[in-house]
């Protein structure tokens, strides 16, 4: 039987990752052939590229011919960047900078996925133009990051998004699901931070901006540049305990608010939020309430399942 393959063809990165399995899907529902790849989790699933290779990462594209490639592999582990800054600067920064020119070799659109991190957190929102001063390393490897992919690719476009949550395979995946044990072990209490002021977004809205601009720029040759998305609930990690409790109704009174700014770790900025008008005065995004995100995403990891009686009937 022949099969209808699109015509359009997107080349994901990371599409093993949190972010990048969101895109993944979000493209090959919607019509694109969608290739993804990955290192060590790639796979049956998708292709096995090692993005630090660039033989490799000319052959996939060359043997593709995507007309679009969005870049979600990064080491976006603050803390991590910190103790192996070597090797996050290749991923972040070479890396990208190496497939921005791949991809102009081949006319493919490139989306970096850029981070609020890039902001110092001082004078929120945010605009694309305002000057970035990232506090630790990971938002200045991803700024350097963006640079690279500019110098390489001046058609390519940056896209800065904040902390992420959605459909994670372990709780550890993102800095909001890894909160779940906490909040579902009630009989001990939990020191949450209640000073940084998060924005938590779901990949799947992140997945839906990606496509229609990737759509939108098969239309017009002048969408590229810097771009923003971001959830608009306003919530410290201590809040998101609390509506994550609240969302299967657990308690949350062994939940601690901690508002001293946290002394371990890489520093956060105390406030990156992102104005993303830019991308809504074209017709783009998505939203999904963070309740509503949190419990489809969480569902999977309750350990009592017996509250759905109260809940359900």
């Amino acid at each position: 039987e022949d099969v209808d393959i699109p015509s359009r063809r997107v080349l994901v990165t990371g599409a093993t990752g949190l972010l990048g399995r969101a895109v993944f899907k979000e493209f090959n529902e919607n019509n694109w052939n969608a290739v993804g790849c990955g290192y060590r989790r790639a796979q049956p699933r998708f292709e096995q590229v090692n993005l630090l290779d660039s033989v490799a990462v000319h052959n996939i594209i060359h043997d593709f011919q995507p007309h679009v490639i969005v870049h979600c592999a990064a080491e976006r582990r603050p803390d991590v960047v910190e103790s192996q800054p070597d090797a996050a600067s290749q991923l972040n920064v070479a890396a990208s900078g190496n497939l921005a020119k791949e991809a102009a070799g081949v006319g493919a659109f490139l989306i970096y996925i850029s981070t609020d991190y890039v902001f110092d957190g001082t004078s929120p929102p945010y605009k694309e133009t305002d000057v970035p001063n990232p506090l630790n390393l990971y938002g200045k490897t991803k700024l350097e990051g963006e640079k690279a992919v500019l110098d390489n690719n001046e058609d390519a476009a940056i896209l800065r998004i904040p902390v992420l949550y959605g459909e994670v395979e372990r709780l550890e995946e993102s800095a909001v699901t890894v909160m779940f044990d906490k909040v579902q072990f009630s009989n001990k209490s939990a020191n949450m931070d209640h000073w940084q002021q998060r924005f938590p977004t779901n990949v799947k809205d992140v997945a839906t901006v990606c496509r229609q601009l990737a759509e939108k720029r098969m239309l017009d040759p002048s969408i590229k540049g810097i771009f923003h998305w971001s959830g608009n609930e306003q919530m410290t990690k201590y809040e998101m305990a609390c509506a994550i409790a609240d969302a299967f109704n657990l308690p949350s009174s062994h939940l601690r608010p901690i508002t001293d700014c946290p002394v371990v770790g890489a520093l956060r900025p105390r406030n990156a939020r992102l104005d993303c008008s830019k991308l809504e005065m074209l017709g783009i995004g998505q939203r999904t309430p963070f309740r509503a995100g949190i419990r489809e995403s969480l569902w999977p990891f309750l350990i009592d399942k017996r509250w759905r009686q109260t809940v359900f009937h």
